[in-house]
């Protein structure tokens, strides 16, 4: 019987990568592992697919009864809803420890560093298998996203090393014009729907009693926003509506000026002035400098509940 490895229910680069790069890793190791994701890619994964002959993991959503591997998540809240009824065998993440509890022992990687590909590459080494080239570069496309090009506070001298030994395997010279050359692709929102971009990246957290939804988009220039901004303000109000949440915030984070604008459609804005230290004007902030949802949002936001 195949045991599946996926990522969080909306896959981005890192979710999707390190899927098929542990499924490798695995592979070698005498498992059967099968990649598999539960969403839609984004246009940017889609692009480190292409330039690095990736093949698109299945799409799956229900893992009951099965053996499964799961990467950069531990919060029920982004696993698929039958998730208690597999067996999780291990988890590779470098996000907090989640809600999520096992029914037996796991192999567990949790490490404080900016993308999971960067303790996926850690296990490589760790187990002595050789990376092959084209998973050498999406894995290395996955670290330059999560720690947009080494912005980023999560950024670890680890990632960095990793991104070094892993351009040099996949023959990439100028890792960060390939790192510009994603986010540009990361920046085409034109053609897209609100709900399209409002889910690209979009989890959510239970806090307390309450659930928190909170979504960002990465581009090069944030004036790619300013005839949408309207409709994804209606958009993240509908989906607080839908899934019964106490605040849902979409961060729009020029990578250029390095800060974020933050939208915020919430039951009680001051819980997320107080954790920001910030006013909100028209419910909306300009964030000087935060760039990481993980480390700059998330730790703020969850005493307010």
């Amino acid at each position: 019987m195949s045991t599946y490895v996926f990522g969080h229910t909306n896959p981005d680069s890192d979710s999707i990568v390190g899927a098929i790069s542990l499924s490798y890793l695995k592979n070698q190791l005498g498992e059967d592992c099968v990649p598999t994701r539960q969403g839609k890619v984004s246009p940017e994964t889609e692009f480190i697919l292409e330039k690095f002959n990736g093949t698109l993991p299945e799409l799956k959503t229900s893992y009951a009864g099965e053996d499964v591997y799961i990467v950069d998540y531990s919060d029920l809240a982004q696993a698929p809803e039958d998730i208690l009824e597999a067996t999780v065998l291990g988890i590779v993440d470098h996000h907090k420890l989640g809600d999520l509890t096992t029914s037996t022992p796991l192999e567990c990687w949790i490490r404080p560093v900016g993308c999971s590909n960067t303790i996926i590459k850690e296990m490589y080494d760790a187990y002595d298998v050789e990376i092959p080239k084209d998973i050498a570069g999406m894995m290395l496309c996955a670290i330059l996203s999560d720690t947009v090009i080494f912005k980023s506070p999560t950024c670890t001298k680890v990632d960095t090393k990793a991104c070094k030994e892993l351009a040099k395997i996949a023959g990439v010279e100028d890792y960060k014009a390939l790192g510009m050359e994603m986010f540009i692709v990361k920046s085409a929102v034109q053609g897209a729907t609100a709900r399209e971009l409002t889910t690209r990246d979009y989890k959510e957290f239970a806090m307390g009693s309450e659930k928190v939804g909170v979504g960002q988009l990465e581009v090069v220039d944030l004036s790619v926003f300013d005839e949408m901004k309207e409709d994804l303000f209606t958009d993240i109000a509908k989906l607080k509506e839908e899934g019964g949440l106490h605040t849902v915030m979409l961060l729009l984070t020029d990578i250029m000026k390095e800060g974020s604008q933050v939208l915020v459609v919430s039951d009680d804005v001051s819980k997320v002035e107080s954790g920001l230290d910030v006013k909100l004007e028209n419910n909306e902030a300009w964030l000087d400098g935060v760039l990481s949802r993980k480390k700059q949002i998330i730790p703020f936001i969850q005493p307010q509940f």
